[in-house]
């Protein structure tokens, strides 16, 4: 376990628009209960169930601790059962059918390279957006698309960056592959289902290399068993020695780590924090869900890669954070880092696989051994240095050494990256230090290299 210990974090308040005042609804009149996201994300899940064709979505109001659900129609049933499980309800006028049926339109008319779709609760609308590469008859073609779903069913907006999966940059897992060293971030470590120690991380780099290490130009130490991408966007890895201890957390930076206690399923409007070893910790808010991607495809200049199912965020991310950690401030494993535009110093939209898809199509399960021997061997615990490990081991990665990775000859890592995180520090409130308060290459503010050294080159493996 990291120095320091297994500490929760602090939320960063998340002001969103009030279930009393929303835009293309109106909320009821009944006093809704708080709730924390987890309990909303369950209790959503439920109501999407007995609500029916009712049931038009929800989110979670962070600010208020409440959970608002959407209701089409005059159903006042639907509301009286909303109402009593404690939701603010607002009449809408999509129903999730119809929403659904915008999407199925979008695949079918305008997948293109750069764009992306997703259901936004709050405004009751599918939210298309469309990338810096998407010009001339591309756009022509999208913004068409959108204008024959209505005005109000669909919204179209421009991203300033161009979306992209992020494998590349200083990180903490490492792999050779055609056209240089690939680098991504371990997301979870869990239990195989033959009972093997193992780690999530993003498809697209099981699929970029088979064998991967935890320094630059170490020693293979764990096998892909498993990768999907496109389609989904997650692997399967698992490592090589089974006596491998790996530790359910999140190293945080700064010889701090959040305990992982399982999966949890992401609400619009709650507050993750993502890790990722080349911008560190940074927090923001769930966008969308089901959302889905169309990436330019790497294999062919002319094809597409299109990834649904994702969970949309305003988060940052930067080239090298592929593949890392997306939590929520209690410990819960929400998604793997898969791709998006921007970067942490003008912000930009990233997506993020499911975890509990990765598990249920693994079969792995999260826990592990619960951190025991973490930071053990020749890799123990320095709080300088940030990754996927805890430890710096003997081959500690230097961020601003940048593997030719998807992008030969760029250099996207390391201490010239800038952005702070947003995040508060472990054991601080909200209010105080943030742990990314220095530039992004050096998110733990210690001194440290944002790569780490990887998991060390003892058996506690932490991420």
């Amino acid at each position: 376990m990291a120095a320091g210990g297994v500490l929760a974090l602090g939320a960063a308040a998340v002001l969103l628009p009030h279930a009393d005042a929303a835009q293309d609804g109106t909320a009821s009149a009944a006093a809704p209960r708080t709730f924390q996201a987890k309990d909303a994300s369950d209790a959503a899940s439920r109501l999407a169930g007995s609500l029916g064709e009712a049931y038009a979505g929800s989110y979670y109001d962070s600010a208020r601790r409440r959970l608002v659900v959407n209701v089409v129609g005059a159903d006042d049933a639907a509301v009286a059962r909303a109402e009593r499980a404690g939701a603010a309800v607002r009449r809408v006028g999509n129903s999730s059918a119809a929403l659904a049926a915008a999407a199925h339109t979008l695949k079918a008319s305008a997948t293109l390279p750069g764009t992306s779709w997703a259901v936004d609760p709050r405004t009751n609308k599918v939210v298309v957006t469309a990338d810096r590469t998407v010009t001339g008859a591309g756009w022509d073609r999208l913004r068409s698309t959108v204008r024959s779903l209505g005005t109000g069913m669909a919204t179209l907006k421009r991203s300033a960056g161009a979306f992209r999966t992020f494998a590349s940059g200083g990180d903490a897992i490492f792999a050779q592959a055609q056209g240089g060293t690939v680098r991504c971030s371990l997301g979870f470590n869990v239990t195989a289902a033959d009972g093997s120690p193992a780690f999530l991380t993003a498809g697209h780099c099981g699929v970029a290399a088979e064998r991967w290490a935890d320094a630059q130009n170490g020693q293979p130490v764990a096998t892909v068993d498993r990768a999907t991408f496109p389609g989904d966007d997650f692997s399967l890895v698992e490592y090589d020695d089974p006596a491998t201890s790996a530790p359910s957390e999140v190293n945080v930076g700064g010889g701090r780590s959040v305990r992982i206690t399982g999966a949890a399923e992401a609400a619009v409007g709650e507050t993750v924090f993502r890790m990722g070893s080349t911008t560190g910790l940074h927090d923001g808010t769930v966008t969308g869900l089901d959302a889905t991607v169309n990436f330019q495809s790497e294999t062919d200049p002319g094809g597409v890669d299109t990834v649904t199912g994702l969970i949309q965020t305003d988060v940052c991310a930067e080239p090298g954070d592929s593949g890392g950690s997306l939590f929520t401030q209690d410990g819960g494993a929400v998604g793997l880092t898969s791709g998006g535009s921007g970067d942490c110093a003008q912000g930009g939209e990233t997506f993020f696989q499911p975890v509990t898809t990765a598990l249920q199509a693994t079969g792995a399960t999260l826990g592990g051994d619960g951190g025991a021997g973490a930071g053990a061997g020749d890799g123990g615990a320095d709080a300088g240095n940030q990754g996927a490990g805890a430890g710096a081991g003997d081959g500690g990665a230097d961020a601003g050494n940048q593997g030719a990775g998807d992008q030969p000859g760029d250099d996207q890592s390391g201490d010239g990256q800038s952005g702070a995180g947003s995040a508060a520090a472990p054991g601080d409130d909200a209010s105080g230090a943030a742990v990314g308060s220095g530039a992004a290459g050096d998110p733990a503010a210690a001194g440290g290299s944002p790569a780490g050294g990887g998991h060390g080159q003892g058996r506690g493996r932490s991420h």
